[in-house]
């Protein structure tokens, strides 16, 4: 080959190679989930999710992305996830809680999907249930409506019941609109209500000394700081000598005595239905809120009995769960 023509096959591969190095697949459609609590507390939510996605036909890394990133508890990292989340450009975001209104603050183009929230119209997530309109849509929890309810529980299992405290996140929104619902309903139940605050994981055990000999049963209301810290909550509840009642099962199984609530699992999985329809290319403006229409009452027997306590068995037998 004579040296002008080798010239030319080199020069004119130089212009092809460029294009081999470079040529990228498709980008696959990506989830973002901002986890509001641990990688541990939200596992059983991840796995219920994940094959929700699997049934609707979207598999991890076949032909979908998924991004977790976690808060473990902490709201001020909502903002830096959902601003991570916008530059790696992601589909849709799911999440929850507080964390919602975060991520809408940072981004109004995608979509966001919640697949917990307390109060999503008066938290200012929604426009109304119906027709959400904006870029968000999900799952509302209703758990205010509840206050009345678990209060209720907690009388039939203490009939002398008279001081009742709240552990509740005073720098929450959410938890703070609780704590008026508790205390409304409080009030009509003749209890005197303490209300510790706490804002950081740090507070939670000075909390518990400050209720020593103050109380007889404790009211832990919704958030990813207790809930990414039950296990500690429901520790030193024990050690005080307190029946808990919250509003998931998690707690129950991390020692509370009793929840009453939505099925938090239940919720994941619907949460990933609005994920299929919004990759399929539906508006979450256009897709309405959904409410839990099934409440789970859970007991821990186990701790019962280390409490002292005979629960009735008119309680138990509308258990939907007992753990033993």
């Amino acid at each position: 080959m004579r040296r002008r023509d080798f010239i030319k096959v080199i020069g004119g591969g130089a212009v092809a190679w460029p294009l081999a190095v470079h040529a990228q697949p498709p980008k696959l459609p990506t989830i973002g989930v901002l986890g509001t609590s641990t990688p541990s507390g939200w596992s059983q939510f991840v796995v219920a999710f994940v094959q929700r996605l699997r049934d609707l036909g979207w598999t991890e890394g076949r032909n979908v992305a998924i991004e977790f990133r976690w808060a473990e508890g902490r709201t001020e990292r909502f903002t830096e996830i959902a601003t991570e989340f916008v530059r790696l450009k992601v589909d849709v975001i799911v999440t929850a809680g507080g964390a919602v209104l975060a991520t809408k603050q940072v981004t109004s183009a995608i979509p966001i999907v919640f697949a917990l929230a307390l109060d999503p119209v008066g938290g200012g997530m929604v426009t109304s249930l119906a027709r959400p309109g904006g870029n968000v849509t999900g799952l509302s929890l209703q758990s205010t409506d509840l206050a009345s309810k678990r209060l209720e529980l907690l009388r039939e299992v203490i009939p002398g019941l008279r001081r009742l405290a709240v552990l509740a996140n005073a720098g929450y929104p959410a938890a703070v609109a609780e704590i008026g619902e508790i205390q409304a309903a409080a009030r009509t139940f003749g209890f005197e209500v303490a209300i510790p605050e706490i804002r950081r994981g740090e507070d939670i055990a000075p909390a518990f000394e400050t209720l020593k000999g103050q109380t007889q049963a404790l009211y832990v209301a919704p958030d990813p700081l207790t809930f990414t810290h039950r296990v500690q909550i429901n520790s030193l509840a024990l050690g005080a000598r307190l029946a808990v009642i919250s509003f998931a099962k998690e707690y129950v199984e991390a020692g509370a005595l009793m929840s009453y609530g939505p099925n938090y699992v239940d919720l994941f999985r619907k949460a990933a239905e609005y994920v299929d329809k919004i990759l399929r290319g539906a508006k979450p403006g256009d897709l309405p809120v959904q409410q839990p229409t099934k409440f789970d009452l859970v007991v821990n027997l186990t701790t019962a009995k280390v409490l002292g306590l005979t629960l009735p068995e008119t309680l138990l037998s509308r258990a939907d769960e007992v753990i033993e």
